[in-house]
């Protein structure tokens, strides 16, 4: 995954398409949390960068507030440089000279490279965790490892005096380690440093909590991994077309081994709030847009008193267009995929999620008519075969 690979995709992309797409409303990014899976994403925002689609608000978490926050950190034409160098910078290829001398043990080997020596410019380990896991270290400590390295890495790759000017909105997603609370923190309301992407990408008991306006926090993926309900709760409302990227299958064939059943398990874990959200979301925008109509039938002298003003505010007319992109599951994928920082496996991923959004963008199912009653509308689309509404 060089330079030289993503100059030759831009210079295709470039060739297919001059004008940026009518793209109506805000666009929003959705990225959730999957370590090395978090490869796919890249992919995902060069298409879009390619074909001029500009994202007004980025949302992650964990591995999707990193990369979000290096979107909206940096001048637009910087992006992709930074994207290719954080990934770069992860990717561990002496792992990948192991499947050809040992092919049985391919799996099995780069997840021990990974587990005992960390990724250096990511996370390192901490000896003196695994000695000892009842040693009281103090919150800042409580890990298996440290993510020194990281934040060098992200004060290198991320402008924050930029980001602060609020071009492109950042969220990042947390869970307060007291209260068990979910917290989003965005530029839009206060300054944001590295710690908040910190903060979000501090998954227990790996990485140490982040302490964040005197409280500590972990990665919001522990409590919902698909932050979405960040843009369909936020006030005030804006219509908006989400690309909601997905790393982690929500569906999946019946696992038949144990080690299927954790597979799975994981898939579930991870994947599971975002279809909850979308139907919660579904039937409260419903109401809304109900309310709009009924206030069309309310006499106009009673409509502008206080009290019928008030009920008529919880109306709206706005439209959430969410475009789900699915991370594809490879033949060699195991338990342990999202540590898969392997030079091979990133180079793949990133290069999928690109083809993946280059289709969903020739789609265009933004331009599809909506039913005035629904707020929100669904179109899901898989890696490699065709999409469908829901």
């Amino acid at each position: 995954m060089g330079n030289k690979t993503h100059g030759k995709r831009n210079a295709n992309a470039a060739g297919q398409s001059e004008a940026a797409p009518d793209i109506p409303g805000q666009v929003v990014l959705v990225f959730q949390g999957g370590g090395a899976l978090g490869a796919y994403q890249a992919g995902v925002y060069q298409a879009m960068h390619d074909r001029k689609v500009k994202p007004d608000w980025v949302i992650g978490t964990s591995i999707g507030a990193i990369n979000g926050a290096i979107i909206a950190g940096n001048l637009p034409e910087n992006r992709i440089a930074r994207l290719t160098q954080f990934w770069n910078g992860v990717a561990r290829r002496g792992i990948d000279a192991a499947s050809w001398l040992f092919p049985g043990l391919t799996n099995w080997s780069r997840d021990l490279a990974i587990v005992t020596q960390g990724v250096p410019s990511f996370f390192t380990p901490q000896p003196g965790s695994w000695a000892n896991i009842q040693a009281r270290v103090g919150p800042e400590r409580a890990a298996f490892y440290s993510t020194e390295p990281l934040r060098e890495t992200l004060a290198s790759l991320i402008d924050f005096d930029y980001l602060n000017q609020k071009a492109t909105r950042l969220t990042v997603g947390t869970v307060n380690v007291c209260s068990g609370r979910m917290r989003y923190f965005t530029n839009r309301d206060a300054p944001m440093d590295v710690e908040h992407v910190m903060a979000s990408a501090a998954f227990p008991p790996g990485f140490p909590s982040v302490r964040l306006e005197g409280e500590s926090y972990w990665d919001g993926g522990i409590y919902s991994n698909t932050p979405l309900e960040a843009v369909l709760d936020d006030r005030p409302r804006c219509s908006s077309v989400i690309f909601s990227v997905q790393l982690w299958p929500s569906s999946g064939p019946e696992p038949e081994s144990i080690l299927q059943v954790m597979s799975r398990q994981r898939d579930i874990q991870y994947s599971s709030r975002a279809e909850s959200h979308l139907d919660r979301q579904k039937q409260i925008h419903r109401l809304r847009h109900v309310i709009r109509e009924l206030s069309q039938h309310v006499p106009e002298e009673k409509r502008d008193t206080p009290e019928v003003q008030a009920l008529l505010g919880w109306g709206c007319g706005t439209t959430m267009q969410v475009l789900e992109l699915d991370a594809p599951a490879f033949d060699n994928d195991d338990l342990n995929r999202d540590i898969d920082f392997s030079s091979s496996g990133i180079e793949r991923r990133w290069a999928v999620g690109y083809e993946d959004t280059i289709r969903l963008l020739e789609r265009a199912p933004w331009r599809e008519t909506l039913d005035p009653m629904e707020g929100i509308s669904v179109f899901r689309m898989g890696s490699g075969d065709g999409a469908k509404d829901k």
